[in-house]
């Protein structure tokens, strides 16, 4: 009972518009007012602060970084160049083209509105420039954009990671297949439509194209590759990974293509200041709360609740996926993580569930969340490019999404779809 007044007060101030990390703190810190126990609330301080000082942590605002530069420096111009003359002239044209491109910067980013709003610029408007619909280029350009928390490097595997001390190595190599699947999931659904709806081909690149294309992007295409063989090398940590990446790409930027001068720095740092404060936010109140939750032994009483409902393992896993898609419809995607980890990791647990999987799937689930009103974040980001209403964008999603939730139910439901690679390379 304890746990769903705690639950039903936090949506009922969500729900009134209080932002998600101001609602975390007033909940919690609300709870031990009402019940008197100061002592607990004057830890209140401390606790939001060490949720915010783990080494993993250090990652997230070089990677919005290495985002804004690559955005900013032409870096994404080019991957869409490269991408157009690799699969354009498959049934589908730039729709393929924006899937694969989108891949490619998912190897960089690892942040799904950095794509929606930077390469979803670029993807569409050469997708409107060539008479495609606006809403096949606009549902497209979203629905690709979640392909970057999935596949390594990925900023939500890190807090994934700060949260529960599992190995960053392990759930960046567990994102591989599983960003895979979802990329031939949406390039088969973008096939389907093509052909439902009589679009027209591109023309083959030719060979020469190809050529000119990959050696003019051909810096910004290896920076996935120093990332995740510097990574999986042993060479830096997934930390450091993110400084790295910010620093190749300024270099590539500044002093190779020329795109950025010392003038743009300013406002490329400041946007990465303010998206780093507000995800460092969010991170600190939930500390709190989650400190809340463990001192009410609540994960304790939710696993004995579930536990109650079935002893399969499959189903105590459509039961979490669900309320995650619920969850993910009316909160932000870090939100989700840092509020369920320490509610269903505990439970997952219990029945055998490997926690590199959990997370895979849970990271998939409120990148979902991204795409679906009331508060998707690449909706509204994809939204204001188009100029389309978030109602119009949505249906237009509907051929997409379905194509993500069949890969979420072979990931949630096949073990190995996650786990497989990162045991062959690390072991159990």
């Amino acid at each position: 009972m304890l746990a769903l007044v705690i639950l039903l007060c936090l949506l009922a101030l969500i729900f009134l518009g209080v932002p998600v990390a101001v609602a975390l703190g007033v909940v919690a810190a609300g709870f031990y007012i009402v019940s008197g126990d100061f002592a607990v609330l004057s830890m209140l301080p401390q606790r939001m602060f060490s949720a915010t000082t783990a080494f993993t942590l250090l990652a997230i605002p070089f990677f919005i970084l290495a985002g804004n530069l690559m955005n900013t420096g032409g870096i994404t111009r080019r991957i869409f160049r490269f991408a157009n003359a690799c699969v354009g002239h498959i049934r589908g044209g730039l729709g393929q083209v924006n899937v694969l491109a989108s891949l490619i910067f998912s190897g960089m980013s690892g942040a799904a509105v950095a794509d929606a709003a930077g390469l979803g610029q670029v993807e569409f408007k050469a997708m409107t420039d060539r008479g495609y619909d606006p809403e096949f280029s606009a549902a497209i350009t979203a629905a690709s954009s979640t392909i970057g928390p999935v596949f390594p490097p990925s900023i939500p595997f890190v807090l994934y990671s700060s949260i529960t001390g599992v190995s960053v190595t392990k759930l960046f190599l567990a994102g591989v297949v599983p960003g895979l699947l979802m990329a031939g999931a949406l390039m088969v659904s973008v096939y389907l439509v093509s052909v439902l709806t009589r679009m027209p081909r591109e023309p083959r690149a030719s060979l020469r194209e190809i050529a000119v294309s990959f050696a003019d992007s051909a810096l910004s295409l290896f920076t996935p590759v120093i990332i995740i063989g510097g990574i999986f090398g042993g060479i830096f940590t997934p930390t450091e990974a993110g400084v790295v990446a910010s620093a190749y790409a300024l270099a590539i930027s500044m002093f190779v293509y020329r795109e950025i001068t010392w003038a743009h720095l300013p406002a490329v740092l400041w946007d990465t200041l303010v998206h780093t404060v507000r995800v460092m936010f969010v991170i600190a109140a939930a500390g709190f709360f989650g400190w809340l939750l463990i001192h009410q032994r609540i994960p304790n009483q939710l696993i004995s609740a579930m536990l109650g409902l079935s002893d399969s393992p499959a189903v105590i896993m459509g039961i979490v996926v669900l309320i995650l898609l619920v969850l993910g419809m009316f909160l932000e995607g870090i939100a989700v993580i840092v509020l369920c980890v320490p509610l269903f990791l505990p439970v997952v647990q219990q029945y055998g569930i490997d926690p590199v999987q959990f997370g895979v799937v849970m990271i998939m689930c409120s990148m979902f969340g991204l795409l679906t009103p009331p508060v998707g974040m690449v909706l509204f980001a994809v939204s204001s490019i188009s100029g389309l209403t978030v109602g119009r964008l949505s249906r237009a999603l509907l051929p997409y999404f379905i194509g993500l939730v069949a890969v979420l139910v072979i990931v949630a439901w096949l073990p190995a779809a996650s786990v497989w690679l990162p045991t062959l390379l690390m072991g159990p």
